[in-house]
């Protein structure tokens, strides 16, 4: 990175052991700066409308005493100048979301998916720990600067450096919820939807994106992980996509939305187009964040119902809600001119200029995008109500506090695609420039793509009205002919029934994983700690008590028994004294 494009804040010298020398400090270059700007930025926006959301709860200092914290570990996450730091931020950001997650600890099931969440987190967070001792080991520091200037001299595929950058992915896999270990973000929805919206869709989630973006360099040498990448990533948006295709609760298609639009952006590093990624990202957080609170005030006007079969027909009780939430729902499904469809062009392009079969298997995970997306708005706010007659009554727009933030996220959905237009279209992208400082080790930078002009614009053609025809069939379907989702949940047909059960991948994990470890467990307790450990601790117990119980008999309190004893020292003394004569 370039002097003049960034800024190291060295505080203390904080580990010295040896030759490692670790100083707690900050980086500010033109990747943290904007990291900077979507963390405090959505996040002020989400405590604005926390303020509503939020009102009513008893717990109401707790919940803002737990965001605040999130967004301290989140800064320190992405402004630290080593790996250090940013694990700190990593596992800091993880125990909040763990206490957001089960905010409503009293629910025995919003406890257990705070549980999973942060198990499943520990397993990637595993792979980060080994390879900064990897890492250690190779280049003697934790420091960005240093890493990357040493790491730029080892040759292409080089094996330490394949090693870290796996053990980097795996780590990114937890955080960002990749397959295998993307299960704990849909059961996550258990928290208040403020924290749906700030953790699990604009910041938290995408802390893997930003540590690969910041290891570009290594993981530029090493193209067999990034194709592992761009094919784990194209699959958890195709996977997460199917199975959002046919859920009923509003946050659980928000939540299986937003592992889809991150297996896109690990699709856009594995093709190495970090700075398109980085774009989706950006994009992202605009639109995640709305829909997300879009939902919230959905959810707070029905008085927590989150069932969208008890839904339907809100579009004249909740005006600007509907309105925010097509401009979110018209921007995640790619349809231009709005940010999604310039950002998730931008990877497709990418991904055919390397593969076409990646931008095909992204195509087909765009049309479902749009088609689940649309689905879920008019369900929600087409044809008649359909939840109960109090419901409706009470059914109100949410106060300015929590309609603010939508339409500010709203606007910037609208105009974000211009931050990075690109230059087919007659745009300079801006994004790709700024942030070329911090890919200055690496062997490509990935800011363009070189196609032809012709191909993109067929690219982006086929996209767009692709998107707008899903959105045509889903309202044929759900609002033409009425034909909603089953109130008893009953299923049509083996595909739609995998799609509704979500491909069974709790219930294989619970077989495969969970059961087995707890058998194991129930063995181990039975013979080791029971068994062997609690029998050797109660065993010395036993004696020590046996041997207490004869000791104190001496200490009858019978003057007679005292004198007898006393006679029959003096005796013992005295025979002691002759034989020794």
């Amino acid at each position: 990175m370039g002097e003049e494009a960034s800024t190291v804040y060295h505080l203390f010298d904080w580990i010295t052991v040896g030759s490692l020398n670790l100083g707690f400090s900050f980086l500010v270059d033109p990747l943290s700066a904007l990291m900077l700007l979507i963390i405090t930025g959505i996040g002020f926006l989400i405590h604005l409308y926390s303020c509503g959301y939020m009102a009513s709860d008893e717990s109401f200092g707790r919940f803002f005493s737990y965001l605040n914290l999130f967004i301290f570990f989140m800064l320190l996450l992405v402004m630290g100048s080593n790996y250090l730091i940013m694990f700190i931020g990593w596992e800091g950001v993880g125990l909040c979301s763990y206490l957001l997650i089960g905010f409503w600890y009293k629910n025995t099931s919003y406890a257990n998916a705070a549980k999973k969440a942060f198990v499943m987190n520990r397993i990637g967070d595993l792979g980060f720990l080994i390879a900064m001792f990897v890492l250690i080991a190779v280049f003697g520091t934790l420091e960005y600067k240093e890493v990357f200037a040493k790491a730029s001299q080892f040759p292409m595929g080089d094996a330490t450096l394949l090693l870290i950058t796996l053990l980097l992915f795996v780590a990114a896999t937890g955080k960002s919820a990749q397959i295998p270990l993307f299960t704990w973000l849909p059961d996550a929805m258990a928290g208040p939807t403020p924290v749906s919206a700030l953790i699990h869709a604009a910041t938290m989630v995408t802390a893997g994106i930003y540590m690969i973006i910041r290891s570009n360099i290594l993981f530029t040498l090493s193209p067999l992980t990034l194709q592992i990448i761009a094919a784990i990533g194209v699959a958890t948006a195709l996977i997460a996509a199917f199975i959002a295709m046919t859920q009923n609760d509003i946050k659980k298609v928000l939540a299986y939305s937003t592992v889809s639009q991150l297996g896109y952006m690990f699709l856009g590093l594995g093709v190495g187009a970090f700075t398109a990624a980085f774009f989706h990202v950006l994009t992202h957080a605009f639109f995640k964040a709305l829909l997300f609170l879009g939902a919230g005030s959905v959810i707070h006007a029905m008085h927590h119902e989150q069932d969208m079969r008890k839904m339907g027909g809100l579009k004249k009780y909740l005006p600007i809600t509907f309105m925010t939430m097509l401009i979110g729902t018209v921007a995640i499904a790619g349809i231009p001119p709005l940010s999604g469809f310039f950002s998730k062009d931008e990877i497709l392009a990418f991904a055919f200029a390397q593969s076409p079969l990646f931008w095909g298997l992204g195509f087909v995970g765009a049309l479902f995008t749009a088609f689940y997306m649309f689905r879920m708005l008019y369900i929600t706010f087409y044809g008649d109500f359909r939840g109960t007659t109090e419901q409706e009554q009470h059914l109100h727009e949410s106060p300015m506090v929590m309609t603010l933030p939508l339409i500010v996220l709203a606007v910037l959905s609208l105009i974000g695609g211009i931050i990075n237009l690109p230059s087919v279209l007659g745009g300079g992208q801006w994004l790709a420039n700024f942030l070329s400082p911090i890919y200055e080790y690496s062997v490509s930078r990935a800011s363009e793509v070189h196609l032809e002009h012709s191909t993109e614009y067929i690219l982006m053609a086929a996209s767009a009205i692709a998107a707008i025809i899903m959105a045509i069939l889903a309202y044929q379907k759900y609002v033409k002919k009425q034909d909603l989702p089953q109130e008893d949940g009953a299923q049509q047909g083996s595909l739609h029934k995998l799609s509704y059960h979500k491909l069974y991948i709790d219930e294989i994990y619970d077989a495969l994983v969970v059961k087995p470890l707890n058998g194991l467990s129930k063995v181990l307790y039975k013979a080791i700690d029971k068994g062997l450990i609690d029998a050797i601790v109660n065993g010395v117990g036993d004696i020590i008590h046996a041997s207490g119980r004869g000791i104190r008999q001496l200490q009858s309190g019978y003057v007679g028994f005292y004198i007898i004893m006393m006679v029959l020292g003096v005796a013992a003394i005295v025979l002691y004294g002759i034989l020794n004569m």
